[in-house]
């Protein structure tokens, strides 16, 4: 619902955010414009904005593959780009197929994938109170798990799961501070920090995915492209058979491992 009467005019909201740095400010403006149901909540969501709150916290909600995902205040805003991994994800999960979305913040990806495949099975987990909280809201409560990677999970997924998406942080601990101020100040530094070289909680995925995976099933990782190289080693390491896929569109970059199925397939 939108506000009947705004306590400025659009132009000086418009003014307002880009002074506040923000660049699509005409956008953000008819969001906020459109998302308030009071003059006087326009009046604090446009407040909350200018002082730096990322726009899907004021909104609440984020715009991800044609979905609108709730995402809370203190949680990891899923990115656009990251819908490439999706759509990689999307060809390869069969109709009932049995997903895991790992690190799942707001349970963007398991949303989304839930939307897309028929009839799919999705579980997530994060480590996040909050951001279990939120996917909860996104993604059938009771297939949302609170806990470190795996360990959350039912048991009964191990060696079974066909579709593992896991966007794990993946910044160097040394570039956290190259960030936008609304990720390092707004989104927990536990969805951000990849450790010294961007890849300690890739590892650790990567390393246990084998023991989760079905014969066939597959992990998927989104990471930039200067890390790739190392993470396709990675996943060799741990026995998956990677491939690397690259959007210049999302400027993304996916690696997706493939646990053999018995056959000569290296």
């Amino acid at each position: 619902m939108s506000v009947s009467a705004s306590p400025w005019p659009t132009s000086v909201i418009v003014t307002r955010l880009r002074t506040a740095g923000c660049v699509f400010a005409e956008d953000e403006a008819e969001l906020l414009v459109a998302a308030a149901a009071s003059p006087a909540e326009l009046a604090v969501m446009v407040d909350r904005r200018v002082a730096g709150l990322p726009l899907e916290h004021v909104l609440g909600w984020a715009q991800f593959r044609g979905l609108r995902i709730v995402v809370d205040p203190g949680v990891f805003v899923p990115r656009r780009r990251t819908e490439f991994l999706v759509d990689q994800a999307v060809t390869l999960a069969r109709p009932g197929a049995v997903v895991v979305d790992l690190c799942c913040g707001s349970g963007a990806l398991g949303a989304a994938l839930v939307a897309a495949v028929d009839k799919v099975e999705v579980y997530a987990a994060d480590i996040d109170p909050a951001a279990v909280r939120c996917a909860r809201r996104n993604i059938a409560a009771d297939r949302v798990f609170e806990g470190d990677l795996f360990a959350p999970l039912p048991a009964t997924l191990r060696g079974r799961i066909d579709v593992l998406v896991a966007n794990t942080p993946y910044v160097p601990t040394d570039e956290l501070q190259l960030l936008p101020s609304e990720a390092r100040i707004h989104e927990p530094r536990v969805a951000l920090d990849g450790g010294a070289d961007g890849l300690d909680v890739q590892r650790r995925v990567t390393a246990a995915a084998p023991d989760w995976l079905a014969p066939g099933g597959r992990l998927l990782v989104e990471t930039s492209e200067r890390q790739a190289p190392q993470a396709v080693e990675v996943f060799r390491r741990a026995g998956l058979i990677p491939r690397v896929v690259e959007s210049e569109e999302w400027y993304a970059t996916v690696v997706i491992g493939t646990r053999p199925t018995g056959r000569n397939e290296f």
